[in-house]
């Protein structure tokens, strides 16, 4: 006898004609999106485009006036500022709204996948910017979200510390397989982490492109040098413009 077919994965979240109006102006009109387990999705689009109000609608954090989201109610949500409670050590930052008995356990055992295992009683004050961004996605990460979603949370960083962060994200979501949403002005970084970019414009989806795996690893290659060049077209931008 045969052995049963296994359940399809149900998608992380998954988006039908999604409209956000602000008086007479439409936000967004009747977009639709689907993110996969485990898939990453990195969002571009110029200023005013709609990408912070889709990000927001998904966490929901702002209302929509049609169309469905389904997905789960509360994802997990990284932005640029850490946002830490400053008078709360790091480990009770992870756990923060956990099970009094089982948090600081969760919460050690996920700040040690960031690197500071050994930081649990510290305090966000005595944090780098990269530190703290690593507290802040370890508290995103231990409630094993089936959505992420990820509100430019390297921008403030230094270069070199925004690259090892692209690393432990990447590892991260390697791990736990959540769907992720990565809203991002930096195309270059969009190109580094996403298996999937779009472009939004006038609240649509207006372009995406698949992201090979070695456009990911390796900025030089081909694959990765004519998708930025792509991308920064859709984006206005003169390829020649910006800084390789």
């Amino acid at each position: 006898m045969s052995a049963p077919a296994s359940q399809p994965e149900a998608p992380a979240v998954v988006v039908h004609g999604l409209q956000r109006r602000y008086g007479e102006r439409t936000v967004i009109g009747g977009l639709d999106l689907r993110i996969a387990r485990g898939e990453f999705v990195a969002l571009l689009g110029e200023s005013g485009c709609g990408k912070t109000t889709l990000l927001r609608a998904l966490a929901g954090l702002d209302a929509i006036d049609g169309g469905r989201i389904d997905g789960p109610r509360q994802p997990a949500v990284v932005f640029q500022e850490h946002r830490l409670l400053p008078w709360d050590s790091l480990w009770r930052n992870v756990s923060l709204g956990l099970d009094e008995t089982t948090g600081k356990a969760l919460a050690q055992a996920a700040l040690a996948e960031v690197g500071l295992g050994d930081r649990l009683d510290d305090w966000p004050r005595n944090l780098s910017g990269g530190q703290a961004q690593r507290v802040a996605l370890a508290r995103a990460l231990v409630r094993e979200p089936r959505l992420l979603l990820l509100d430019e949370p390297f921008a403030a960083l230094d270069a070199l510390t925004r690259i090892r962060m692209h690393g432990l994200v990447k590892e991260l979501v390697r791990r736990h397989r959540p769907g992720v949403l990565l809203v991002t002005h930096d195309v270059d970084e969009a190109v580094a982490l996403a298996d999937r970019v779009l472009v939004m414009r006038d609240g649509a989806i207006a372009s995406e492109y698949a992201v090979s795996p070695e456009a990911n690893a390796r900025r030089t290659h081909p694959d990765a040098t004519a998708l930025r060049e792509a991308l920064l077209a859709e984006l206005g931008v003169a390829a020649d413009s910006v800084p390789a």
